[in-house]
């Protein structure tokens, strides 16, 4: 099922990029998106963004914040369900990386008087951030994990934040394709080289158990 449910993901991930790419394309400070489905009015909620950012750059730190977030909670559960000694010591690094990164995508969007949470207005059609794209598991799958434990939980845990870091990845080129800020497009750069690295990590220790 968790197999099943990967590859679908994996195939619609072309199709969540391209509705980035609808909304982001060629965009500036309150790019409006009359006429894409699903959207009205401006993609930023309190209009005007600020120079330097755009509405590519807000939308990244919209998604990514309860992307990380998401990405912790499982974490969180390796210290007490896990097996595997080097499985551990990943997802201490993963918690680690992370959590600034939450402190930081927030801080931003304050100073950009943009909200921490996608208003459901500019929801992106095709994007649904339960799953489908983005790599975001669903309660099921965290009940799943959750309620696993020793080599099962291992191997669910990896599969899970495989899936999960290739949502990320995808999320952080579509950010260095459309956005603007220098800031918001180094932390793309640094999440795509540092969740690649622990891709492969995740898939040697899954080849492994």
């Amino acid at each position: 099922m968790m197999l099943h449910t990967t590859l679908r993901r994996a195939l619609l991930a072309g199709a969540a990029i391209l509705a980035v790419g609808l909304l982001t394309s060629g965009c500036s400070g309150g790019h409006d998106v009359t006429g894409v489905p699903g959207m009205s009015g401006t993609a930023s909620a309190s209009g005007q963004l600020p120079a330097g950012v755009n509405d590519a750059d807000v939308m990244f730190a919209q998604m990514m914040i309860p992307h990380h977030r998401q990405a912790v909670q499982m974490a969180d559960l390796v210290a007490t369900r896990a097996g595997d000694p080097q499985l551990k010591t990943l997802a201490a690094q993963i918690k680690a990386a992370q959590d600034p990164e939450i402190a930081t995508m927030t801080g931003w969007l304050t100073t950009w008087r943009q909200p921490t949470a996608m208003p459901s207005g500019t929801a992106m059609p095709g994007m649904d951030m339960s799953g489908a794209g983005t790599g975001m598991m669903s309660e099921q799958d965290m009940a799943k994990l959750a309620a696993a434990s020793g080599v099962d939980f291992d191997r669910l845990f990896a599969r899970m934040m495989i899936a999960h870091h290739q949502g990320a990845i995808q999320m952080a080129r579509t950010e260095q394709a459309h956005g603007v800020n220098p800031d918001t497009k180094a932390l793309a750069a640094r999440i795509i080289t540092s969740q690649q690295t622990e891709v492969d990590t995740l898939q040697k220790i899954l080849d492994r158990l």
